[in-house]
């Protein structure tokens, strides 16, 4: 098929310059409209870039999360796709993204979005994302796109400094890293090395006696990833975590779990160990774990997506003591580090030992004589998808623009109003943290009072909380956990665009509404009394 630019060009008129004569159209012959206009792409491309700035702008006058129910907007639209387009169809477009699309949409970007893990923007971010689908490349191997993939390489490393990882873990120390969409990737990608691995020591017959290690704190992401990895349902084993060790998974616990298990004829595999889990961000002691985990030959992989951002400032370093003997480290820089949706960085010791489960064989089409006799990386070999998006120009661009202490400047700004939420529950006497805060996310309650039977009602009261919370179409949008039964509500500061009013608005929104909680609870109990 001939590129656009060959086609005739419906917009002006004319033939486009081409190698070979193309035959004109006959009368009422479709013409082939030329899709990578430049002169349209400058025009819409502004209008996009306004039509951005115009949202952000106005974030204030969204609530956080719509009211809308199912179906809303598929009733809204046409059942099929036009036949032909409209007039002006993208500007049109773009008022139906403003009018029907945005009003159902819960705004992540908003400053009073605590509910979730933030997923952050920035300027340089998000223009990062439009170079990236402009160039429009795929960097399977090194031949497909040579700088993509040495930008990659040289942009893991810088990364992984920043973080204060190992060196063995960096292409500068003999291990590596790649740029993938998100955790779940990394963690499936390195459990199925370790499986590969284990599985030529042990024959690969014994597959079904392959176990795998988490807490019952662990992203769902794992369990899912074993399932996929051929790990029998039942061999995944989620250690129960406690509150007096902050839901840390304990290293005595682990190893009582792994020598069952070979006690029982079972081969221990692989350990997924977290640094900031979703519901509390607990931190289990990696290098206590790691050293449970050596004896019994099991891969550890340490899911840091949310948390590992908070790596950039020295003063979180302590959270991966014992890194260096880790296998493999993943974290999410779209997560709370600028990058935009999606950027998760991979890191293993030995690439050697990934290439070896995930590598294909090169075929001719994508083989190229400039890198013959060189070892070239061929990201293709590292993950499960031939596709792929040149991320690392992105990740490079944050990076160049904003700097190490820019990111570490970011991160510090959440933290301390996270810190400054916290103090404001404590100040409180009504309310608890649950447990210590770690980064930018507060976990509290509100205490039930003995008269209104104290902790046999202090989950009920605190899901009542946080709908009335969250019923507050101008207020703050937060989420819950339910951990060691103890059913709590959770504020994470992570929105590029947060301040520190919005935050105390936000407690003010939450004092009110328990204000008002109590008072209904006390009509209702002088009633009943």
């Amino acid at each position: 098929m001939a590129p656009p630019s060959q086609c005739f060009d419906a917009m002006h008129g004319a033939a486009n310059d081409g190698a070979a004569t193309v035959p004109a159209a006959a009368a009422g012959t479709p013409q082939c409209p030329n899709v990578l206009d430049a002169d349209v792409f400058r025009r819409q491309g502004h209008q996009v870039i306004d039509f951005i700035a115009e949202y952000y702008g106005g974030m204030g006058e969204y609530p956080v999360h719509p009211s809308v129910t199912p179906g809303f907007l598929r009733n809204a639209l046409p059942k099929d796709a036009p036949s032909r387009p409209e007039p002006d169809a993208f500007g049109s477009a773009l008022r139906d993204v403003r009018d029907l699309i945005l009003p159902g949409m819960t705004h992540w970007q908003s400053p009073r979005h605590f509910a979730h893990f933030p997923a952050s923007s920035s300027t340089v971010g998000a223009l990062g994302e439009a170079l990236i689908a402009g160039i429009n490349v795929v960097p399977f191997t090194w031949a497909a796109s040579p700088a993509a993939t040495e930008l990659e390489m040289v942009v893991v490393d810088w990364l992984g400094k920043a973080l204060h990882l190992p060196e063995s873990l960096l292409f500068a120390g003999g291990g590596g890293g790649t740029l993938l969409g998100t955790s779940c990737e990394a963690i499936l990608c390195a459990l199925v090395a370790a499986r590969d691995k284990k599985l030529a020591e042990i024959g690969e017959r014994r597959i079904g006696d392959l176990v795998v290690y988490c807490s019952d704190q662990t992203h769902f992401a794992f369990r899912k990833a074993a399932r996929i990895a051929g790990i029998l349902r039942d061999h995944c084993r989620a250690i129960h975590t406690c509150r007096e060790d902050m839901f840390a998974l304990s290293p005595t616990e682990l190893q009582a779990a792994m020598q069952a298990d070979v006690d029982a004829g079972l081969v221990p595999l692989f350990l997924c160990a977290t640094v900031g889990t979703t519901q509390t961000t607990a931190v289990d002691p990696i290098g206590k774990l790691c050293a449970v985990a050596s004896s019994h030959g099991v891969w550890v992989h340490v899911d840091a997506a949310y948390a590992g951002s908070a790596l950039v400032c020295p003063e979180f370093r302590h959270v991966i003591e014992g890194v260096e003997s880790v296998d493999s480290f993943s974290m999410n820089a779209h997560k709370w580090l600028l990058a935009n949706n999606d950027c998760c960085a991979m890191w293993v010791k030995k690439p050697s030992e990934l290439i070896a489960a995930l590598g294909t064989e090169q075929e001719y089409i994508l083989k190229d004589a400039a890198s013959e006799g060189h070892d070239v990386v061929d990201y293709k070999d590292w993950t499960m998808t031939l596709t792929r998006r040149f991320r690392a120009l992105k990740m490079w661009l944050v990076l160049r623009c904003y700097g190490v202490d820019g990111l570490r400047d970011h991160i510090r700004s959440h933290v301390r109003m996270a810190e400054a939420f916290e103090d404001m529950v404590r100040a409180d006497e009504r309310f608890e943290v649950v447990t210590e805060r770690q980064f930018a996310l507060v976990c509290f309650r509100l205490r039930s009072p003995e008269k209104f039977g104290g902790e046999k009602t202090a989950n009920e009261l605190n899901r009542g909380l946080l709908e009335e919370v969250n019923a507050v179409g101008s207020g703050p949008y937060m989420s819950s956990a339910n951990v060691g039964g103890i059913y709590m509500l959770r504020c994470a500061v992570g929105s590029t665009l947060t301040e520190e009013h919005h935050v105390a608005d936000a407690w003010k929104v939450v004092q009110d509404r328990a204000s008002v909680i109590l008072r209904k609870m006390e009509i209702i109990y002088s009633v009943l009394g």
